[in-house]
């Protein structure tokens, strides 16, 4: 059936439409008066095309972004006219008819081409029209393509797309839950999944051998620059009968097609790096780190032991070798001082290296000939070398990573042009909360400790290791995965350990609780997040560039209010007094 308002959309004429007869529909970009001739250009989502009229008038009644429907004919454009910046550039089209379906106002609240220049809350409000910016339009439109990959990509590996609840019970799995107030129920709440961790392993005890969704998760965490606020969504999948190989295997082939499609350069066949997480700790200071910086940490706890230069004695002291930089002004090294005071370090030391292998800087005076002897041999220094030193009793791997970080950007290191995956495994299962003064799940509290019930009960906990892996690109982590906990025995034991009683178990996880019970298969999977995906491969400094209708900054939406106040009555139904 032939449309109404169009019969060709504008991006897709061409040289090969002159002389035919068309009709276009799209918004009014742009109006050009040239000497007394009028040109307009109409944009739809696949182009822009130029329209003229030897009859000026036609055009009296449109403004800037209005909606319209024009019929006339395709022609060729003066040579002198041609525009190389559109794909239509050669061609033109002369009005014969013209109709505003809706019309916009005369001013608008900012420029639709250059909306990226405005404040976010300001684009955000006006989201509609920020998103006609075609820069912007492409961000989601690239997002439609990935996903349209993925599901293609998954199917052909065998699993099936399932989907589970939004509205389902809270779950102590590492964030704040948001919840909803149950009519039906007085007094009792309904939570948004964080992820879909209990249902998906209802799944694999359920007998579907691998599935997968697209799925939204919901989170009650701050936003950064790459994490969203409230919502976020990832590529979740789960394997029955799976061991944490099977999926490392399975994750790096999901990361290298889904990249070696859509990125922009292409990710080498070699296996993606493995770390365990005490090694990445102990050369980068973090669990995720960037790989495509070079430099690495040099533990120089146990040559400082003895040391009588106060602020490396007694605590967990790290170094950092950078070669042929110790020409470089001292405002250059003063410039990384200044860093390290803004991220609340007491200063950083450092020495250069001298061509006779003597030391120069601000810390030489306090070392013995020993421990120059030690760092020599330690850290294979060179003339012409600089050493960082970072020490802290609490912060030393945090502050050292950042100061790695820091030196990779400011030595220009690392290419922005390229990808560089690893995977981070081997996470402890827990650690030790001082506020609360009892042991916390590290991770994901459903994963699978390494030795089962006999680590559990012969290990301290915090040497207990959890089958328990990440993946990291570009120092962002990419996806979060494990082997799950099948057996109710060693799930009531990993629960005790991290303070929770078995009637606690059995009342917050009863479906899971009981499932175990009945058969449960060994299981594994990961989820990638995909709002950081489409971070990285639309090399956007910002994760809410990848979405439609993201919440600003601080979880408002400038757009829809929210969050705003409700009514009095749908209060009372939901049985809430706010005070």
């Amino acid at each position: 059936m032939e449309n109404k308002y169009r019969t060709h959309m504008c991006g897709t004429l061409s040289e090969e439409n002159i002389g035919q007869s068309v009709r276009i529909a799209g918004w009014v970009e742009n109006i050009r008066d040239h000497g007394g001739v009028i040109f307009v250009d109409i944009r739809d989502i696949s182009g822009v095309i130029q329209v003229v009229s030897n009859d000026n008038s036609i055009f009296d009644d449109i403004t800037r972004e209005s909606s319209i429907t024009i019929s006339g004919s395709i022609r060729k454009r003066d040579e002198d006219d041609y525009n190389d910046h559109i794909e239509t550039g050669t061609i033109e089209l002369l009005v014969d008819d013209l109709e505003v379906l809706g019309k916009s106002k005369n001013v608008l609240p900012f420029e639709v081409m250059t909306s990226h220049e405005v404040s976010e809350d300001v684009r955000l409000k006006y989201r509609y029209l920020d998103l006609r910016n075609p820069k912007v339009k492409n961000n989601i439109i690239f997002r439609s393509k990935v996903y349209d990959f993925i599901r293609t990509m998954m199917k052909e590996e065998g699993f099936l797309e399932l989907q589970t609840p939004i509205l389902t019970a809270s779950s102590p799995e590492g964030a704040r839950d948001f919840v909803v107030p149950s009519r039906k129920y007085h007094g009792k709440f309904y939570a948004l999944p964080q992820a879909p961790q209990q249902f998906k392993q209802l799944l694999m005890c359920s007998g579907f051998d691998k599935y997968f969704q697209i799925a939204p998760c919901f989170r009650d965490e701050d936003a950064r620059s790459d994490r969203l606020y409230g919502e976020f969504y990832q590529l979740d999948f789960e394997m029955a009968f799976a061991t944490e190989e099977d999926v490392l295997i399975l994750g790096e082939k999901v990361f290298r097609n889904i990249f070696n499609e859509f990125g922009k350069t292409k990710l080498d066949d070699a296996p993606f790096t493995r770390l365990s997480f005490k090694e990445s700790m102990e050369r980068f200071g973090t669990d995720k780190p960037d790989l495509r910086n070079p430099l690495e940490l040099v533990d120089l706890t146990e040559e400082f032991e003895d040391t009588t230069f106060r602020p490396f004695r007694g605590v967990p002291v790290k170094g950092i070798v950078v070669e042929d930089i110790a020409s470089k002004s001292n405002s250059w090294f003063n410039e990384l001082v200044d860093f390290a005071s803004s991220i609340g370090m007491p200063g950083i030391g450092y020495f250069k290296v001298n061509e006779d292998m003597t030391f120069a800087g601000p810390i030489d005076k306090f070392l013995s000939d020993e421990e120059r002897e030690a760092l020599i041999s330690k850290c294979n220094l060179k003339p012409g070398c600089v050493i960082f030193f970072i020490a802290d009793r609490k912060n030393a791997y945090k502050y050292a990573s950042q100061i790695r970080d820091e030196l990779g950007r400011k030595l220009e290191l690392i290419k922005n042009d390229e990808y560089k995956f690893c995977i981070v495994k081997d996470f402890p299962m827990y650690e030790w909360d001082e506020e609360e003064e009892k042991y916390i799940f590290t991770h994901n509290p459903f994963s699978m400790p390494q030795g089962g019930m006999e680590a559990l009960t012969s290990k301290k906990p915090e040497d207990i290791i959890a089958y328990q892996f990440d993946f990291v690109c570009n120092g962002i982590e990419m996806s979060s995965g494990a082997v799950r906990n099948h057996d109710t025995e060693i799930m009531k034991k990993a629960f005790e350990i991290a303070g929770y009683e078995e009637s606690e178990i059995e009342t917050r996880f009863k479906a899971l609780y009981e499932a175990f019970k009945y058969g449960a298969p060994p299981h594994a999977g990961m989820a990638p997040g995909l709002d950081r995906m489409l971070m990285l491969l639309l090399d956007t400094d910002s994760i809410r560039d990848t979405v439609a209708f993201p919440m600003n900054a601080n979880g408002g939406d400038s757009l829809m209010q929210a969050p705003n106040e409700i009514s009095e009555l749908q209060l009372r139904e939901a049985h809430i007094k706010i005070r």
